[in-house]
């Protein structure tokens, strides 16, 4: 399967590092421009180097700023003009029990993992719409529907991306725009290995910890290990191409079998 995105540009939001990173590199790698996001100009930069290096594609622009308010998301539309493929990316976790989660983290969670995304699809949708193609990824989780006890703020900011996906992809309808979610299971980044020993403790090497995590608090998985990023990344590049035109309000899993269902 051949994927060309030669002389199309992306942005992937939250970039510099992880899941981002290898989508950006993915992206990169079938042929696609690409800005890289990030708060900070450094880390942009930073993260550009060795995209350029894993890769051997030239064809990266920095795009910086904090794409979680009105200013920043202006800089990096502007850094990034004409995008044709948005990959709404950035993204927090954390476990917090439930009764502590105080209204401010439930304001934060929906803050950054749903209206970030929501300000970057109406920054970028109507040029799409004008050029007849677009492609719009929300990076979404497992844990929209499986909500997981120890972070119900976080899943309840997901299951809403979802729905945040299927509307835009309404409103898209017809225009040669699709819109749809990549549902990501328990994935190996530097974030998650910090996660995974919050749970289990630190006094365990990594194989073991991860095991005993996968085990403990992820025993749905059938894949029974935690994906790597580039395995995200392979599906983000196939949605984002022209290959993938009749696919759109969609919720795809990359989830190694954790959601109980037969159906996406």
């Amino acid at each position: 399967m051949l994927i060309d995105l030669t002389g199309r540009t992306a942005l992937v939001t939250g970039s510099t590092q992880g899941i981002g990173w290898s989508i950006a590199a993915g992206l990169a790698r079938a042929g696609a421009r690409v800005a890289v996001n990030g708060r900070r100009r450094e880390s942009v930069q930073a993260a550009i180097a060795r995209l350029r290096e894993e890769t051997g594609s030239e064809a990266f622009v920095a795009a910086p700023g904090d794409v979680t308010g009105d200013d920043g998301a202006r800089e990096v539309a502007t850094a990034a003009p004409d995008v044709d493929i948005l990959v709404n990316n950035l993204g927090v976790f954390g476990p917090t029990p439930a009764l502590e989660i105080t209204e401010d983290e439930w304001r934060r969670y929906f803050e950054v993992n749903v209206l970030t995304a929501v300000r970057m699809i109406r920054a970028c949708l109507p040029g799409m719409k004008d050029r007849s193609w677009g492609r719009i990824l929300n990076i979404a989780s497992d844990s929209a529907v499986v909500i997981p006890a120890e972070m119900i703020h976080y899943g309840m900011s997901k299951t809403a991306l979802l729905g945040v996906t299927r509307g835009f992809a309404k409103d898209a309808a017809g225009t040669g725009v699709t819109v749809n979610s990549v549902i990501a299971g328990p994935t190996h980044t530097g974030g998650v290995e910090d996660f995974v020993y919050e749970l289990v403790g630190r006094d365990l090497p990594w194989d073991e910890a991860q095991r005993k995590f996968m085990i403990e608090h992820r025993p749905q998985s059938l894949l029974q290990r935690l994906i790597e990023p580039e395995e995200i990344a392979n599906m983000a590049v196939y949605l984002s191409s022209p290959l993938a035109s009749a696919t759109t309000g969609g919720a795809l899993r990359v989830d190694g079998g954790y959601v109980d269902s037969i159906l996406p």
